[in-house]
């Protein structure tokens, strides 16, 4: 997510969005023109009542929900299931969606200070929004979000002004830390592609139905500089295996369901 990172990949999606449109044409290599094939299916039941968002998962609304892994390795070397292992499921009410991740990391990693630097290279959870599942480019405009989501709690993305800033007012956050394994609850304002920043913005009402694009990762890191490794719930069989922050067409489906 460096600078290096953010204007490298841009040529690689370019070049993946032209193929995906020559071989939709050919019906062969990819699954629409607008999203890599393969990618996942998930349908989010409406919770009666809404999760608390407090790290504890003790509420009734997780029960109904099926947990998705968070398994393909983008960066980094192999790891051991003691050093990452990850899953999350996901409800929703009008208002919000609602996400709970199960973390297994047996080093939390939060270094820097200021919230709007290097904020890829702590561990983190990413959790990346396409209100309409429309993939195609979202760099430096908001066609989707990628929030980071630190340890402080705090929700991270880029900017159409091209500089991190915090999205902190779109969420709620919480985590606690039992032994090796970090629970995680997370609730989102999803917010469509008219979103301004430093506007005044009204988050879309959920109904039953809706599709939208999801993908969830996590960066992890056990003491280097940078971030060692980087695990997501999507596989990325071409390019630049970490460039959901630009691509969402590497976002799986979410039905919200009843």
């Amino acid at each position: 997510m460096n600078a290096f990172h953010i204007y490298k990949s841009r040529p690689r999606v370019a070049a993946l969005g032209m193929l995906c449109a020559l071989a939709t044409l050919g019906q062969t290599a990819c699954a629409s023109p607008t999203h890599l094939p393969d990618r996942s299916n998930y349908a989010a039941p409406r919770a009666a009542v809404a999760p608390v968002v407090d790290g504890v998962a003790a509420d009734a609304a997780w029960e109904q929900a099926p947990w998705q892994d968070i398994g393909h390795r983008w960066l980094g070397p192999e790891y051991s299931a003691t050093d990452f292992k990850g899953r999350f499921k996901m409800v929703w009410t009008e208002e919000r969606i609602y996400l709970l991740a199960e973390i297994v990391d047996d080093i939390l990693i939060d270094s820097h200070r200021d919230p709007l630097l290097q904020y890829w290279d702590d561990d983190c959870l990413e959790i990346f929004i396409d209100e309409d599942f429309s993939g195609g480019e979202h760099h430096f405009n908001h066609n989707a979000f990628a929030y980071h989501f630190s340890l402080d709690n705090q929700a991270i993305d880029i900017g159409t002004d091209r500089k991190a800033r915090s999205y902190s007012h779109h969420t709620e956050s919480q985590w606690w830390q039992h032994g090796d394994t970090v629970i995680w609850e997370v609730s989102i304002d999803i917010y469509d592609d008219s979103y301004v920043d430093g506007g005044d913005n009204d988050p879309v009402a959920l109904v039953a139905g809706k599709v939208i694009g999801l993908m969830v990762a996590y960066c992890d890191n056990d003491g280097s500089e940078l971030r060692e490794n980087f695990i997501g719930s999507e596989s990325v069989p071409t390019g630049a295996k970490d460039r959901g922050y630009i691509d969402a067409g590497l976002f799986g489906k979410v039905v919200l369901d009843e």
